[in-house]
């Protein structure tokens, strides 16, 4: 099969890749379509040693799966974390932090930028008919975005900064406006104000942002300036939300928060069944975010244009 690998930084589209072989635990999963999103590029950069098949958005069709015959032909989507369900984290029910897991296109298993990829059938979830692909790709991120909530209750009451409006920051704007917070995101290009502005979706420029006025600050950029203005815009007593994938050490007045008494809440991954309720009712639609969708033989073209100034999300196809 033809897959895009990674390999010492460098990105390799490969022809003759065996098509992988699934455990009796797993299924074998043809792509349809894949994401690429911050944490791939981070990878490229060196962010973390991985070599391997990148890629862990997407949606597929379960074309094989030895103790599951009856689930062949499923459209599904993967929760990308594969836990070893034996370990005391796995055991408190915290799988996505298991010690020994492999996590798809990021830790020691191949991921989605290829023509088939496997993951047990406990990780793959079936996307009801009315979502297209185009959405359903989403899922992943779509998840993580709601993961916040699950970690911070955000009341209709709440001032709610999102700080940075790229892929995940629209995103976490689209499920945070469904609270009825009183919600703002900050956003310097003018294509991201315009998609706010369509969702009603109040975005403001990062030098009118207010002083010390915000309950709850969500980091969206993985950017040291990111982190500045979210601290410069959480009150005493509130809370960021660390949202992005970090590269390298940062310098933070430790002092400072313990003094505000500043909560800082690490955020990854999200619950699946609630991203793909969201989609299914039609109350978010991030198909709005896509700039371009390559097969993928032009993958290589493909993050070329990613990284160009303005484009949000690219999507390869199979």
């Amino acid at each position: 099969m033809q897959a895009l690998c990674l390999e010492k930084k460098q990105l390799i589209l490969q022809d003759n890749i065996p098509i992988p072989e699934p455990l009796a635990s797993e299924a074998l999963v043809r792509v349809h379509l894949a994401g690429i999103c911050a944490t791939d590029l981070e990878l490229v950069k060196g962010y973390y040693p991985y070599t391997g098949i990148l890629g862990h958005e997407f949606v597929g069709e379960i074309v094989q799966a030895v103790n599951a015959p009856e689930r062949i032909g499923e459209r599904v989507v993967g929760e990308i974390n594969v836990a070893c369900g034996m370990c005391e984290t796995c055991l408190r029910g915290q799988t996505t932090h298991c010690e020994r897991r492999t996590v798809l296109g990021i830790v020691n298993r191949d991921g989605a930028f290829a023509e088939y990829l496997c993951l047990p059938l406990k990780n793959l979830i079936p996307v009801p008919a009315s979502i297209p692909n185009e959405a359903a790709v989403f899922t992943e991120p779509l998840a993580a975005a709601l993961e916040i909530q699950a970690q911070v209750t955000i009341r209709p009451t709440d001032q709610v900064l999102v700080v940075g409006a790229g892929r995940l920051g629209l995103l976490i704007a689209q499920t945070l406006v469904l609270t009825g917070c009183q919600l703002q995101v900050v956003a310097r290009h003018d294509k991201q104000q315009q998609l706010l502005a369509a969702r009603q979706i109040a975005w403001i420029d990062e030098n009118s942002v207010q002083s010390r006025a915000f309950g709850v600050v969500i980091e969206a950029t993985g950017s040291t300036g990111g982190f500045r203005l979210a601290r410069q815009a959480v009150r005493p007593r509130g809370t960021i939300v660390l949202k992005s994938t970090y590269q390298g050490d940062s310098s933070i007045n430790f002092s400072a928060l313990v003094v505000d008494e500043i909560s800082l809440v690490g955020s990854r991954c999200g619950p699946f069944a609630p991203a793909l309720r969201l989609l299914e009712n039609r109350l978010v639609d991030p198909t709005l975010l896509i700039d371009d969708c390559f097969p993928l033989d032009k993958a290589l073209d493909a993050f070329e244009r990613v990284v160009q100034p303005g484009v949000l999300k690219v999507l390869l196809s199979t």
